[in-house]
């Protein structure tokens, strides 16, 4: 019985993994099976350890397969080596969270060594940007979200990504090698069987890039979408995701304490990544997303 139940369950987990976009988004489980895609492959030495304790020849080969199934989509993610090599521009993005008393300290260690910090979940006047504004010259905030650079900032536009009000900005960067086009956003939050707003909001933000003709794009935030979840189709492409390419492991950022998923994003287009991680932030339940580009 045991044999057969392990059997049964590595099928399902080999096929859950391999073919999850096939999978219906049914009450908005799908998207949320997606974002923990990678965590799936725990289960494959519990799935042995029932094959040993069923004694089984049969089972241990069937619980081999979803480990197969695992270590081909997602191996060479921690065997990557970053790229490295020269870089023009490092960035970081985090949400600093809004009840966070602790989010200046957060900023002042996690901004010491970027040229562009985007951040959400600010409050008005609050420690956060408080801190910011010390470090950089130029800064841009909208509503709940800004943008703070070392070099200046023009052509601002506050953006609606289909919220109902600004939770989102454009702004143009003049660095040293050229323009670069900087999006800073907060997608709308997704939750088991509660996608539709931030499905909505992610749509929003692929009408945004693709009417946009700028050289250089830059994409910073909290997108409440993981890497692994379908609806990141919608961004990547046509933007590359700075962690996909350049970065050491998955890059998990939420929730900080023990990151599990990564909603938090740098993608880009018309750059080179060079290098790409995480950092902490103090007080806040997300981690910070950093990369280095090359322009």
């Amino acid at each position: 019985m045991l044999s057969r139940l392990v059997v049964v369950v590595s099928a399902v987990v080999a096929v859950a993994m391999a073919g999850h976009r096939l999978i219906p988004a049914l009450g908005g489980f799908t998207p949320v099976m997606e974002s923990l895609l990678p965590w799936l492959g725990v289960s494959v030495p519990l799935l042995l350890l029932a094959a040993a304790l069923a004694r089984s020849r049969a089972a241990a080969i069937a619980a081999l397969v979803p480990g197969v199934v695992w270590a081909a989509m997602f191996g060479s993610t921690l065997l990557r080596t970053p790229p490295g090599g020269p870089s023009d521009l490092t960035v970081g993005t985090v949400n600093v969270g809004v009840t966070n008393n602790a989010s200046g300290e957060a900023v002042r260690i996690i901004a010491k060594d970027l040229d562009l910090l985007a951040a959400q979940e600010l409050t008005s006047g609050g420690p956060a940007a408080k801190q910011l504004n010390k470090m950089f010259k130029y800064h841009y905030p909208v509503s709940t979200v800004g943008l703070w650079s070392r070099y200046p900032i023009s052509e601002t536009k506050p953006l609606d990504v289909g919220l109902g009000w600004p939770r989102a900005l454009r702004a143009v960067v003049a660095t040293p090698k050229g323009k670069v086009t900087v999006y800073v956003m907060h997608l709308a939050s997704a939750r088991p069987g509660e996608t539709a707003s931030r499905d909505v909001s992610l749509a929003h933000a692929r009408k945004l890039i693709d009417a946009d003709p700028s050289k250089r794009i830059l994409l910073l935030g909290d997108l409440n979408t993981a890497t692994t979840d379908r609806g990141m189709r919608g961004l990547t492409p046509p933007l590359s995701d700075a962690q996909t390419v350049a970065g050491d492991g998955f890059g998990f950022t939420w929730p900080s304490e023990f990151p599990i998923t990564r909603p938090d994003h740098i993608l880009f287009k018309g750059m080179t990544a060079t290098k790409a991680g995480v950092a902490p932030a103090t007080g806040s339940d997300h981690r910070a997303a950093i990369a280095s580009l090359r322009l």
